[in-house]
C-alpha cells in the first residue's frame, strides 16, 4: 500500500532496476507520513561513504507535534540496504547517465519502506513518445469499455 508516490519520476526517467530500502525516521516523521504530509517530488538518492541517503524528501510536521521536539523538515534520511546492493548501486551510478531516484514510500510489515530505482533520464522526445503511447492506451481502454456496455 503506497503512502507517497513520485509520479514525476516515471515521467522524467526510464526505470532500469528497483530496490526496496528501509528508511531511518524519527517518531514525528512517521506520524506525519502516516497523515500524508510528505513530498517526494524533487527527491533523489546519494551514496556517500558507502551509505545511501535520501535527499530532498520533505516531511511537514504536524500541528500536534510535541513541544520538546524541534522538527527539521528537510533532514537527510538514511536508507538501509544490504552491503552487496550498495556495492552494485555504486558500480551502476558511476556509469554515465544513471541516477538513483525515490519512487514511493509504502508500508511493509508495519514499517515504512522506500522504493528507489536505478534510472536513466529521458529526453524531451522520449517524454512525448511516452505521453502519446499512454494516450493511445487510454483511448483503447475507453473504446473497449464503451463497446462492452452495448
Amino acid at each position: 500500500m503506497s503512502i507517497i508516490v513520485n509520479k514525476k519520476a516515471f515521467h522524467d526517467y526510464f526505470i532500469e532496476e528497483k530496490f526496496e530500502a528501509g528508511i531511518v525516521l524519527e517518531g514525528w516523521e512517521v506520524k506525519a507520513i502516516r497523515a500524508g504530509k510528505g513530498q517526494l517530488k524533487d527527491s533523489y538518492v546519494k551514496i556517500k561513504n558507502h551509505e545511501v541517503w535520501l535527499l530532498g524528501f520533505n516531511v511537514n510536521p504536524m500541528i500536534t507535534a510535541s513541544t520538546h521536539v524541534r522538527p527539521d523538515a528537510a533532514r537527510f534520511k538514511k536508507l538501509l540496504l544490504h552491503r552487496n546492493e550498495i556495492d552494485r548501486l555504486i558500480g551502476k551510478v558511476e556509469q554515465k547517465g544513471f541516477s538513483l531516484i525515490a519512487l514511493n514510500l509504502h508500508y511493509s510489515k508495519g514499517k515504512v519502506k522506500a522504493d528507489i530505482a536505478l534510472a536513466k533520464g529521458k529526453k524531451l522526445h522520449d517524454k512525448r513518445a511516452t505521453e502519446k503511447e499512454q494516450e493511445g492506451k487510454r483511448e483503447a481502454a475507453k473504446a473497449l469499455k464503451d463497446y462492452s456496455r452495448k
